[in-house]
């Protein structure tokens, strides 16, 4: 496929170019999970008019930053969004904003449903008045069930999903979290995939519909696709958790003089890396000879992978692993993945100059189409005063 994309410009006189040009979305979101969405819909050619309250987007004001209300987190979740501030407790914002919605295609909101239903702003009463709208609440547990309002943060949700005991469960510390917003994350990709999906269907039907995006089952549904394990059958035939990815083995493994991410998956793969080792017999033995023996005894295999490659340098063991076509890579810092010379040469991190903020660096959009390549047209904007678009927009 000769597909681009955009990775390194933010050109405030671009038109959009993505697949989803022509879409417009309000986006009444803060925070990660709907805010990671909706940049995904504007890098894709979607109008987004982020609607914040005159205290703006929590999410502003998450160090570090050069300027109040400008933070990082902040920067990196909303490119590619006119920014509009109302102050909903205003009957004349509210109008504006219910005006706004009924020429949209998409209303999302994260926002909780009891709130949005006592301003008028719930599914029912503005598909009375734009049916082909597209609404998507975007929060922490499904309406029809007993948690339904309360509040949920990421935190909270790898808690009580079951994330926050897998990955704590081969620490003496007990549960912990992943160390990024994963809960926030994987549901905001599931709202960026949903809201495309229901846009489709509208082209065959003219109707729009409500789609229900709760970060507690979406996390749910992400983890069970390996963590299930025996609990799929019933009767059960063995407990939760996939033993190849809980194995305290797992993780990269120590050289000589640093680490290196290992991972022979085929039977001819880790024939091959016995070989390298000069342990061949280990191909035969009965432990490690096909996928069922291996998976069987998996920590066994870690840790003898763990002690073989303590043998050789990281340098030695890349040239060996890559000569005879094993899957694994280098362990660098985070400082030094921004630097990675196949990111530079895709464009995927760059640096551009902001109006406000200066120099900063990015990371590009992943995905490459070949026709309609998303773009970055608009970077993150202050916080605008009430009533008024930021400055490169004209009026929503």
């Amino acid at each position: 496929m000769n597909a681009s994309s955009s990775h390194t410009a933010v050109d405030g006189t671009a038109n959009a170019t993505g697949p989803l040009a022509g879409i417009r979305v309000i986006d009444m979101t803060s925070v990660g999970m709907g805010p990671y969405a909706t940049q995904i819909l504007g890098d894709m050619g979607a109008e987004v008019i982020k609607v914040e309250s005159p205290d703006g987007d929590v999410f502003r004001h998450a160090e570090p930053a050069r300027h109040a209300g400008m933070g990082a987190a902040f920067l990196n979740l909303n490119r590619n969004k006119r920014i509009v501030t109302l102050d909903l407790k205003r009957d004349d914002d509210l109008l504006t904003l219910k005006r706004w919605i009924a020429e949209a295609d998409v209303f999302i909101s994260n926002v909780r449903p009891a709130s949005l239903r006592k301003l008028g702003l719930d599914d029912a009463s503005l598909r009375a008045t734009n049916p082909r709208l597209i609404y998507c609440g975007a929060y922490g547990y499904a309406e029809s069930g007993p948690y339904a309002g309360q509040p949920a943060f990421d935190d909270i949700i790898q808690a009580r999903s079951g994330m926050a005991q897998f990955q704590g469960a081969n620490s003496d510390e007990g549960p912990r979290y992943v160390n990024t917003i994963l809960a926030d994350k994987v549901a905001g990709l599931t709202v960026a995939y949903a809201i495309p999906m229901a846009l489709y269907e509208r082209e065959r039907s003219g109707l729009g519909q409500a789609i229900e995006v709760p970060m507690f089952e979406t996390l749910v549904s992400f983890l069970a696709v390996e963590q299930l394990a025996g609990r799929t059958f019933e009767p059960a035939l063995g407990g939760t958790g996939y033993g190849r990815v809980m194995s305290p083995h797992r993780k990269p493994y120590r050289t000589q003089d640093g680490h290196i991410a290992l991972l022979p998956y085929t039977s001819a793969q880790w024939a091959r890396f016995f070989a390298l080792a000069g342990r061949p017999d280990l191909a035969s033995d009965p432990r490690y000879a096909d996928p069922a023996g291996r998976s069987a005894n998996i920590d066994s295999l870690y840790a003898t992978l763990a002690d073989i490659m303590q043998a050789r340098t990281t340098a030695q063991w890349l040239d060996l692993l890559r000569d005879a076509d094993i899957p694994h890579g280098e362990v660098p810092h985070y400082d030094e993945v921004l630097d990675d010379p196949h990111l530079r040469a895709t464009g995927m991190v760059f640096e551009y100059d902001h109006p406000t903020e200066g120099r900063l660096r990015a990371v590009g959009i992943p995905t490459a189409f070949s026709r309609t390549p998303g773009n970055i047209r608009r970077w993150p904007q202050p916080l605008p005063p009430r009533g008024v678009p930021a400055a490169d927009s004209d009026e929503p």
